[in-house]
């Protein structure tokens, strides 16, 4: 492990600290939810389109992902 990162091991069944939870929780909420696709390939179009979507909100992702425990730690 480098030195330059620190792990910080979460607890288990924790989708509250996990940053990873609250993205894609935006992006059903806006972009993937009341819908219905017809195979593997419609949903996988589907979440490359809200990935990308997000991706375009400049700062969005920063937003949703920047934990106090994270930011605090000097993470940016």
């Amino acid at each position: 492990m480098p030195e330059t990162i620190t792990l910080l091991p979460l607890p288990p069944a924790s989708p509250a600290l996990n940053p990873v939870e609250r993205v894609w929780l935006y992006l059903r909420e806006r972009y993937l939810s009341l819908r219905m696709l017809n195979d593997y390939e419609a949903v996988l179009d589907a979440v490359c389109r809200a990935w990308n979507r997000l991706l375009d909100e400049t700062g969005r992702l920063t937003t949703l992902t920047a934990y106090p425990y994270l930011t605090a730690s000097g993470i940016p």
